[in-house]
């Protein structure tokens, strides 16, 4: 385990929520406990409960699992005792053997749920065929696997505009599996559940955003819409160079923002802050 993953992990366990997460979940052993169960557990309100398992799963302490409608959260006892593992390798002088078997203490691993924790996240904007496929396709580069990205619109396009994809795919991004879409297909019971939920347009024309629930925590990262620019091809050419420049940007600090120590109303006010420098991104 590197240093900087064991450091995220004790970070992660550091705050009292988390921390009492554990100790409940790891009553259950590899059975778990459902999201609901949990919240009446503990007295939390649900979209405080989803932000703590998310920092955990993404510390690879908790795995979460899909058993119909229900999502089930189980420690993730591989992860638990690597921790420890990294705490204990230097004891009395490489014997570890001297300080006690603390792999005792935990449980043998159940066979292990082998899926990626990551964050999901929503961008929005009116006809989703500029910027939010933008920000789709650069969060799926520069996510290193943490984070995973969805677009959609109010007012979905009949196709994504010909000039952004020309552009990403210049820049190495893959664009076939781009397209526009309603942004209804993100509020079904089998749709896939938002961690952070993201809007992209200087006006969503008077249009109010469906409810996601809960869990997400919401942005508004106001941008220009390329579709409406009325200048040359060369200075179109420009203006979508600079607006995939600030979607890069503020996605590059979005991805590095420390979660598993900023707790929600701490990771609200830092996507707030992202949305609010567009002088500085600029």
């Amino acid at each position: 385990m590197e240093s900087s993953d064991a450091a995220a992990g004790f970070s992660a366990l550091s705050q009292e929520t988390r921390l009492n997460l554990m100790r409940i979940l790891a009553t259950r052993g590899a059975s778990g406990m459902a999201a609901g169960e949990l919240a009446s557990a503990l007295g939390q309100v649900p979209s405080t409960l989803s932000f703590h398992l998310a920092a955990l799963e993404q510390s690879g302490l908790v795995q979460s699992t899909r058993q119909g409608r229900n999502i089930i959260y189980a420690v993730r006892f591989a992860g638990l005792r690597a921790l420890f593992s990294y705490l204990t390798e230097t004891c009395c002088g490489g014997r570890p053997d001297l300080c006690g078997d603390l792999a005792r203490l935990l449980p043998d691993d159940p066979p292990e749920v082998h899926m990626t924790p990551a964050f999901n996240v929503l961008f929005l904007c009116t006809h989703n065929s500029a910027r939010s496929l933008m920000a789709e396709a650069i969060l799926e580069q520069v996510a290193k696997g943490r984070f995973n990205a969805y677009s959609a619109g109010s007012d979905p396009a009949a196709q994504p505009m010909p000039e952004v994809i020309a552009k990403l795919r210049a820049l190495g991004h893959e664009v076939e599996g781009l397209r526009c879409k309603s942004w209804d297909e993100f509020t079904g019971p089998n749709a896939p559940r938002m961690d952070f939920v993201i809007t992209l347009c200087d006006v969503l024309d008077g249009q109010q955003c469906p409810d996601f629930g809960e869990r997400p925590v919401t942005g508004a990262w106001p941008l220009p819409d390329p579709a409406k620019f009325m200048g040359s091809e060369v200075e179109c050419a420009t203006m979508i160079n600079e607006l995939y420049g600030m979607i890069r940007r503020r996605l590059e600090i979005f991805v590095n923002l420390p979660y598993p120590s900023l707790d929600r109303m701490a990771l609200k006010k830092r996507l707030d802050e992202i949305g609010d420098s567009a002088k500085a991104l600029a």
